[in-house]
């Protein structure tokens, strides 16, 4: 990831002419649009944050409940959150009558065995206490859409208070307004400029066999085809390199 680097784009706008330069601009002049660019420069990076491994994070999100989210019977997450995958709720840690919670044992135990000698015996009894509360509790049940951005915890409501917090884990994209690092993206920059490429390619494509002036003859297609073999090169590329690796799963 290249920092400090001269003229290395920062935001939306000097990404934009970064990309129309490693096409020729201003040498050779680009036909095409600023909102078809920056059009582009979405497709790419709605590209990026769905196969990217760096295009998204894991992040902890607390949110605090409102008495309007218990009429609702569900929570609104920030759009930047495209996946929500577990729920807990921040009291439980101090509910003294849940026998599985970890602050309940260390309580119950009061931390002496853990002075006296290996910690071994502690730790395979906390494993299985995880073990019993996954078998005789299970996960909370959740959904969750990106497009919508409602969360639904599918339980009895009345449980919930308002004030009460939860934290989801989920994944967030990482926005290149805030982490204006993530302009420089190599393939990035890549994807974008063989985007750009192919709409200036079909901008020009109606106008094949056009001679101008000292006899140059327009040649859209050309153009477009190879955006398309980039494009197909890079999309290649994103899946072996950059990609995550499909997990397994057995059941």
């Amino acid at each position: 990831m290249p920092y400090n680097l001269t003229n290395a784009p920062n935001d939306r706008t000097s990404f934009r002419l970064y990309c129309m330069r490693r096409l020729g601009y201003p040498v050779v002049k680009i036909e095409i649009s600023d909102e078809q660019a920056n059009d582009r420069v979405n497709d790419a990076l709605l590209y990026f944050w769905d196969y990217h491994f760096e295009g998204c994070e894991k992040t902890f999100y607390k949110y605090q409940i409102t008495a309007t989210d218990i009429t609702n019977r569900y929570i609104t997450l920030p759009a930047n959150i495209i996946g929500a995958v577990k729920m807990w709720e921040a009291g439980d840690a101090f509910n003294s009558t849940n026998i599985f919670n970890f602050r309940y044992q260390f309580s119950l135990n009061d931390l002496y065995p853990l002075t006296q000698g290996s910690i071994l015996t502690y730790w395979m009894t906390m494993d299985y206490l995880s073990y019993l509360e996954q078998l005789f509790i299970g996960q909370q049940p959740i959904r969750y859409n990106r497009y919508d951005n409602i969360f639904y915890i599918d339980q009895d409501w009345s449980r919930f208070s308002p004030g009460q917090f939860l934290i989801i884990e989920a994944y967030q994209i990482v926005d290149p307004t805030v982490f204006s690092n993530a302009w420089s993206d190599r393939w990035l920059c890549r994807y974008a400029t063989a985007l750009i490429k192919r709409q200036w390619g079909a901008n020009l494509k109606k106008y094949n066999g056009t001679q101008i002036l000292g006899g140059i003859t327009w040649n859209g297609q050309e153009i477009y085809d190879e955006a398309e073999k980039e494009i197909e090169k890079l999309e290649t590329e994103m899946n072996r390199d950059y990609g995550l690796p499909v997990m397994d799963q057995i059941g």
